[in-house]
């Protein structure tokens, strides 16, 4: 009764998001059986994205989540990894579905991480670089085990390179890489376990 009310609590909520935001450009689309209004957002001039933001959205993290475990089956891995900080609710909930532990890398130092290992990245959102960090503690846990490198939305690829660059680092090895949606060039992005794909919008 409990999963009900939170379920049915999400859709009323983002039946008034969606209500608020018909003064903005969107783009439909339907993952995993969920449909939903992706806002539209300019990233340089003539040059706009779908932006997918799933915090909070705990119907569309859920249901992803139960698609994406259904695509790992046959894929044979010891630990999810991720970087922060939207896709953390997606490697929990997929970490719950599949039974395997999750990891999350940071994008800011905190002097308990240790001797962390660390690699620089680029945000197609903001523009800026990013570090992403992982703690010592983890480093040691995920040495010589199996990984899946998992994302909200894959577009540059700059963010996977930097998860590989570190796991490379911490000698772990990358059996997969998952994702909600590419987005971008499609051809690109083939070998990655997905569940849809966003188009560029250009004017």
């Amino acid at each position: 009764m409990a999963g009900l009310v939170v379920i049915n609590y999400t859709r009323k909520y983002f039946s008034l998001r969606r209500k608020a935001m018909t003064n903005h450009e969107t783009y439909s689309i339907e993952i995993a059986g969920v449909k939903r209004e992706l806002r539209l957002f300019e990233i340089k001039p003539g040059l706009r994205i779908a932006i997918l933001n799933i915090l909070g959205d705990t119907e569309l993290v859920q249901a992803c989540a139960r698609e994406l475990a259904k695509k790992l089956e046959g894929v044979e891995y010891d630990i999810l990894v991720t970087a922060e900080a939207k896709s953390i609710p997606l490697a929990y909930a997929l970490s719950v579905e599949t039974k395997k532990p999750y990891m999350v890398l940071r994008k800011s130092y905190k002097p308990y991480m240790g001797n962390a290992l660390k690699a620089e990245t680029l945000s197609i959102t903001t523009g800026q670089p990013q570090v992403l960090i992982l703690d010592e503690k983890d480093s040691d846990l995920i040495k010589g085990r199996k990984v899946v490198i998992l994302d909200d939305v894959i577009s540059t690829g700059s963010t996977l390179q930097g998860m590989r660059m570190i796991l490379d680092k911490a000698n772990a090895s990358v059996v997969a890489e998952a994702a909600i949606l590419t987005e971008g060039d499609r051809a690109q992005w083939m070998h990655i376990i997905s569940l849809g794909h966003l188009p560029l919008f250009t004017d």
